[in-house]
Parts: structure tokens; C-alpha cells; sequence
């Protein structure tokens, strides 16, 4: 199937496997998830949030736009993050899509570096009645990667509270991840991805998005996190934003996400070791 024929995004249940949705990623970018989180962990995403959030002034139009609230840091506010983090679709298409081996000469001889993974955002984002169309981009341009080329971020948007076309839906190109940078989106060619509530978007940082206008009476809010390569700088500076006795209350795994992992062959080291040095006193 060429590029040009998708017009569609496919949605999955929560039992698909793993490589089920990777698949579906690979064709075009972006993957609904069916119940991507269980109702409690969304209830208490929603009790941790929603008094920040309501508390969150609109933006002005400049870095955020006008009627619409971001509240970023959802993993310091709310230790439900963990099952986010944790959801094995997601994982599973990061580790996937972005550790793929690196090979390169140390003197004469051949090695390989698998690069780690790390958390780049986790932000909420609600848009209000008369939000109009975001434009169509794509995310790994923070990382100012060029096309085609190896990707640098796996993405969720989960739906906080349910997403339609009328609402504001995430607006998806189907296979734009393929595109080079010559190519420019165009809106007839982005497909809306709804969704009930507790469902996700995930989709490649180089897949072309937007949200949609919010032609409706209520807010639609979405909850983004984004995993990405362990060799970049993180969108949102974690260990500024976590204090340190918050990290060293999550499981291993989760600390080594938030990036207190080196990765190789010389990223992130403190003190010429190993990070999680310092979160067990051992530093």
C-alpha cells in the first residue's frame, strides 16, 4: 500500500499484541488504542490534575495558543503516570521504533550501542470552545531531525475525556512519516482520531498532527507523554521538574525513563558514572 492510499487511522483493542500495533504504526505512523488505561487509573489521573488544570490560565498565542490550558509535569503530579509509562503498547513501540543498535569503531574494532530511551513530556492539554485548527507538524522537530531519516520520539495522546471531530480530535496524515522534508501537509489529507475517553493516539515523532477545532460546547482535554532517544535533550527538563525525593518514590524502571540512565556510549553520566548511583546514596 503506498503512502497516498492511507486514509485512515486503525484502532485496536487494549488486547492487541505488541507487535500488532507496531505493525499498524509502521503502515501509517499512528495507532489508536482502545482503553490504552483502565478506568481507575484515568479517575485517578483526573483527581490528581484537575484542580492544577482548572487553576491554569489560557495561553496568549505565543508558545501556547489562545483558549488553550498546558500543564506540564503530569509524572510529578500524579504517580498514576506510572501505568502510563508502563503501558506495554507504548513501551513497547519505543523500544522498538528507537533502540535500534548503533554501530561504530573503537581503534580496530566493531561495536555496537543500543541507545536507552527517556521521558521527553508528559503534559496535559485542554482546548476550549472555539479553539481553531492547530497546524499540521511534526513533533521530532524539537530534535530538528531531518527526513527520512531514524526516529527520535514515540508519542501518546491519551484521551482525558473523549475526542471527536467536532471537539477538537488529534488530526492524523496517514503515512507522513515516510515523507521527506520537501513534502508539506495539507488539511484535507488529515483524518481525526477519535476516540472515548481512556483510549490513546500514539503515533511516530514524525508523523504529521494537529489538534482539531473545538466546535463544541465543553473542553476536550488530552494527556501527552512522549518517550524519547536517550542521547537528546528532553523537551521538558526532568530533573529540574521532579524534585529528587519524588523520583526516588517510583519503581527503578520508571527513574531510568525520567532519564537517570546513561546512554551510550557517554550520555548522562554523573560524575563518571552511573546515575542511579545517586538516587540509591551511593554517590
Amino acid at each position: 500500500m503506498s503512502d497516498s492510499t492511507l486514509t485512515t487511522l486503525t484502532t485496536l483493542p487494549a488486547s492487541a499484541a505488541i507487535d500488532e500495533a507496531i505493525e499498524a504504526v509502521e503502515a501509517a505512523g499512528a495507532v489508536i488504542i482502545e482503553d490504552f488505561i483502565d478506568p481507575g487509573t484515568l479517575a485517578g489521573l483526573w483527581a490528581d490534575l484537575r484542580a492544577d488544570l482548572e487553576r491554569t490560565a489560557d495561553g496568549d498565542g505565543r508558545l501556547v495558543g489562545e483558549k488553550t490550558r498546558i500543564l506540564p509535569g503530569l509524572v510529578r503530579r500524579s504517580a498514576h503516570s506510572v501505568t502510563v509509562l508502563r503501558q506495554p503498547h507504548f513501551l513497547g513501540a519505543a523500544r522498538h521504533f528507537l533502540q535500534r543498535p548503533v554501530r561504530a569503531w573503537l581503534g580496530e574494532q566493531r561495536i555496537e550501542f543500543v541507545p536507552t530511551i527517556q521521558l521527553g513530556i508528559s503534559r496535559a492539554i485542554q482546548i476550549q470552545p472555539g479553539v481553531p485548527v492547530q497546524g499540521l507538524h511534526r513533533d521530532d522537530t524539537a530534535h530538528l531531525r531531518t527526513h527520512p531519516g531514524p526516529e527520535s520520539r514515540v508519542q501518546v495522546m491519551i484521551a482525558a475525556s473523549e475526542f471527536t471531530a467536532r471537539n477538537g480530535a488529534t488530526r492524523v496524515i496517514p503515512g507522513s512519516h515516510r515523507w521527506d522534508d520537501e513534502r508539506g501537509p495539507r488539511e484535507d489529507e488529515a483524518v481525526p482520531a477519535e476516540m472515548r475517553a481512556g483510549s490513546a493516539l500514539l503515533w511516530l515523532g514524525s508523523t504529521y498532527h494537529g489538534a482539531g477545532a473545538n466546535r463544541s460546547d465543553g473542553p476536550r482535554t488530552g494527556l501527552s507523554y512522549a518517550l524519547d532517544l536517550g542521547n537528546l535533550r528532553q523537551e521538558e527538563n526532568q530533573y529540574l521538574s521532579i524534585p529528587l525525593d519524588v523520583v526516588r518514590g517510583y519503581p527503578e524502571d520508571v527513574q531510568r525513563l525520567l532519564g537517570y540512565e546513561p546512554c551510550p556510549p557517554m550520555c548522562g553520566l554523573y560524575e563518571l558514572d552511573d546515575p542511579m548511583l545517586l538516587l540509591r546514596g551511593k554517590a
